[in-house]
């Protein structure tokens, strides 16, 4: 029966929902971290499941790009292709009251791999799977948003919050490297400077200092003024309601272009620094990880019920 309920347990930690827009009549694809009891943390079957999920969502949105450029976009008459065809944006968050408060030091995802270019090892790296997504991805953010899962966040185009959001970039503080983007694209949101007090410090940002440094797109505290009643969403999540909004307004225009959009928004940043940081992670684990101490500090400081809980200091 152990068996039985570890197996339930490891298909479910990932949950993806499509959900049909109600005023552009699109469809919006919402993919939610199912571990609330762990405050969302990955662990390597989430990150494997979540690199599944975006890969198969960006070949979706390839494949309908290639179908409509040869004219047959418009003329399927196959449901789920039709469905397929309607994907007007991908919203990423967490069940329960947090987003992802990084990495269950369990079984974290291997440092190596998730530092490495080569081809095996990025098919298995959700930050990079996210950056095959042709539409938008808006992240529905609440709780805690740290260290991996800051990483996570960053990768989404458009951030929205709660009141109750906090971010915190750890990395520092138990010598560990991000490898997934966070030292060049939260330079990219708030700039250099900012960038350095978030992360040398490794204090919380709460979600009123976020919003005013461009960390947080929008915080959503009240609920949405176009009511959304649809099955299963929690009707007290109001970043989820307002990500749900924003897709349909999304929806409302030509999708192809929004696309194109996207891409030339993301092509024109420089990508040798994302590239960069990952060699330079690549070269910090290798140094370190076979000391079989890599992790240990941040285990031992999660464990402690009486170290200092800082408020927010930015």
């Amino acid at each position: 029966m152990a068996t039985a309920a570890a197996s339930a347990e490891s298909d479910q930690v990932v949950l993806v929902r499509r959900v049909t827009l109600p005023l552009s009549q699109k469809v919006a694809i919402i993919i939610s971290i199912n571990r609330p009891e762990k405050k969302n943390c990955f662990n390597t079957n989430v990150c494997h499941k979540l690199a599944q999920v975006f890969h198969d969502i960006a070949q979706e949105i390839q494949l309908l790009d290639m179908l409509k450029l040869d004219g047959q976009g418009s003329n399927s008459d196959d449901e789920d292709d039709a469905s397929k065809e309607s994907v007007a944006a991908v919203i990423f968050t967490g069940e329960g009251s947090s987003f992802c408060a990084g990495a269950d030091l369990s079984d974290p995802p291997n440092p190596l791999h998730q530092s490495s270019d080569l081809p095996h090892h990025l098919r298995w790296n959700p930050v990079y799977q996210m950056s095959k997504v042709g539409v938008p991805i808006i992240g529905a953010l609440r709780g805690h948003v740290i260290t991996g899962g800051f990483e996570l966040a960053l990768a989404c185009d458009i951030l929205i919050g709660d009141s109750t959001t906090k971010f915190r970039d750890t990395h520092v503080k138990f010598g560990l490297a991000p490898c997934w983007g966070l030292s060049q694209r939260l330079s990219q949101r708030i700039g250099p400077g900012r960038a350095k007090i978030v992360s040398f410090s490794a204090l919380p940002v709460n979600a009123d200092v976020a919003h005013a440094w461009g960390l947080l797109d929008e915080v959503a505290s009240l609920p949405s003024t176009k009511k959304i009643d649809l099955e299963d969403i929690d009707p007290d999540n109001h970043s989820l309601h307002r990500a749900i909004e924003l897709a349909d307004s999304i929806g409302a225009n030509d999708n192809l272009m929004i696309r194109r959009y996207k891409r030339a928004m993301i092509e024109g940043m420089d990508m040798a620094g994302s590239r960069r940081e990952r060699e330079l992670g690549l070269a910090h684990y290798l140094e370190v990880v076979g000391d079989g101490h890599t992790f240990e500090g941040a285990k031992e400081f999660i464990a402690d019920e009486d170290r200092p809980r800082f408020e927010s200091k930015l």
